[in-house]
């Protein structure tokens, strides 16, 4: 790239302030990039505890489903999830986490009281009762789990954006610009030694062209002086008898 840049000074300031526009986004990326990491790491300690709380609840409402199936058989299970009329109702927002928008999942009638699951009361048991509640529980870690999931998949993707452009900053562009920018210095500085070597030789080539011209002005008048000096002495009146 240094050689197919034409050396002036006009192009030397242009690089010179893109250089200087490069550094600072250079360092405003940096910055970026390790606060989206410091944030990623929080989603992501996060997002194990969410991890760790969903196969909890998942084993938790397999253990009561299988309990309820065994002691109700499958059709008064079947019978009571059935039975519901209000199903969960799942809102999204958005959020902005250091210039990363990311998902924010509301939910609603997920957790209900017995009255609210729709079944009888008489008509089932206990483990009816707990199975339902320990799928509810199951529900909202299920929400949790989509919210930070998909919010730690959009942080890391931002960041390795951001850590791509950094390193096309740091190992690409900047590089470049600084070797255009010795270039054109370099060749500034053999232009600007050639100028005053050729300057000096013309300031010479004058000094000299003056000298000779003093010398042979000298050389006339010498000469003049010279004829002046051989030329007979004048006689005035007119000789006698």
């Amino acid at each position: 790239m240094a050689k197919d840049v034409k050396p002036t000074r006009k192009n030397l300031m242009e690089i010179e302030d893109r250089i200087e526009l490069s550094e600072r986004g250079h360092g405003t990326l940096e910055k970026k990039r390790d606060g989206l990491i410091m944030e990623f790491m929080d989603i992501l300690d996060k997002a194990q505890d969410v991890r760790g709380d969903l196969a909890d609840d998942y084993d938790q409402a397999q253990r009561k489903i299988n309990m309820a199936r065994a002691m109700e058989g499958d059709v008064a299970v079947r019978g009571a999830a059935a039975a519901l009329q209000e199903h969960p109702e799942i809102t999204t927002e958005s959020k902005n986490i250091m210039g990363v928008v990311v998902p924010q999942i509301e939910s609603s009638r997920v957790s209900k009281d017995l009255s609210e699951r729709g079944y009888g009361i008489m008509g089932t048991s206990a483990r009816i009762d707990e199975a339902a509640e320990a799928y509810e529980d199951l529900l909202e870690s299920i929400i949790l789990a989509a919210e930070v999931e998909t919010a730690m998949k959009k942080m890391l993707r931002e960041i390795e954006t951001t850590k791509r452009r950094v390193n096309a900053l740091e190992f690409k562009l900047l590089p470049d610009l600084y070797d255009s920018q010795e270039y054109i210095e370099q060749k500034l500085e053999e232009q600007e030694r050639e100028e005053t070597f050729r300057l000096k030789k013309i300031k010479e080539k004058k000094e000299q062209e003056e000298k000779e011209a003093r010398e042979a002005e000298a050389d006339e008048d010498d000469i003049e002086i010279d004829e002046a000096d051989m030329e007979p002495p004048a006689t005035g009146g007119v000789p006698g008898n």
